[in-house]
Formats: structure tokens, C-alpha cells, sequence
């Protein structure tokens, strides 16, 4: 018998708080516990389904660089909790994963509250393969103002 999905107690956990009130938020808290530096800027997680997140970023001093913009780091950071999660969340049972490898292209100075996005697609995985989880980071007006890119291996069922 396989092992469950790596993401399927991230899901059943957030099946079980998303609906109730402070649901989401507390849900956000807990990965902020299980994970302390992805903790560190206080992202909130508003939406998570199987290959899919959307996270969300207030605009604060605790998150700003001297240019009194959102900090470069506190960007890659949501982009690759975001992607993390959708990845997570989209990985059959049995399937492994591991980030090998983390880019960031900075378009714009990001101000506001930002909203991350991404939507993998998780490949065949008949043996060790990988493959790169895209997550868009968006200011108020909907501009992209970060793209990071987070290189997965994935691991076939041993």
C-alpha cells in the first residue's frame, strides 16, 4: 500500500478550518508553526485545492526594505510557499518531492497587499524526474510584480 499523498493531511487540515470562522487564518498560522522562516512574513492563505493556491501578503514595516518597497526575500518567500503548497497538495499518493532549486525575477517594486498564485501541473512520475511550479506574485491593480520559479524532484513510489 502506498504512502498517502505528502499533501493530503495539508488539505484534509485545511478542509477541516477553511469554513470556520478565522478558519483560514488559523490555518495560515499553522504552517507558519510548522514551517518558522515561511512564518516569518505572515502570509495568508486564502485558497487551496489540489493544484492550486492563492496566498496573500499585507504590505507592513516587518516586510519592507530600505527602498520602502516589500523586501526581495519576503517575496521569494510567498512565491515558493505558494507554489509549495499547490505542488504539495497536487502529488499522488506515494509520490515524493523535494525543491532543488528556487529563481526569482523582480519586474516591479511591490507595495500593497501582493497575492501569490500558482497552478502546477504535476508530470508522469515513473521515475525520478523534474519539473518547475510557477508562482505569480500580484500588487492591488493586478500587476505581476515577482514570478518565481521553484524546481521540484520528484520521486516515484519506492
Amino acid at each position: 500500500m502506498p504512502n498517502p499523498s505528502p499533501g493530503a493531511r495539508i488539505h484534509t487540515w485545511w478542509n477541516r478550518l477553511q469554513p470556520l470562522p478565522f478558519g483560514t487564518w488559523l490555518f495560515s498560522r499553522m504552517v507558519g508553526v510548522m514551517v518558522p522562516y515561511t512564518g516569518s512574513i505572515g502570509a495568508h492563505i486564502r485558497e487551496l485545492a489540489p493544484g492550486q493556491a492563492r496566498v496573500t501578503l499585507r504590505d507592513r514595516r516587518k516586510v519592507r526594505n530600505h527602498l520602502d518597497c516589500v523586501h526581495a526575500v519576503a517575496l521569494i518567500n510567498l512565491g515558493e510557499v505558494t507554489s509549495g503548497l499547490a505542488m504539495m497538495t497536487a502529488l499522488p499518493p506515494g509520490v515524493r518531492g523535494i525543491v532543488t532549486g528556487l529563481s526569482v525575477e523582480y519586474l516591479k517594486k511591490a507595495r500593497g497587499t501582493l497575492t501569490a498564485r500558482s497552478t502546477p501541473t504535476v508530470p508522469p512520475v515513473r521515475a525520478t524526474v523534474e519539473t518547475v511550479v510557477v508562482a505569480d506574485i500580484e500588487d492591488s491593480a493586478g500587476e505581476v510584480v515577482a514570478r518565481t520559479h521553484v524546481t521540484w524532484r520528484l520521486s516515484p513510489p519506492a
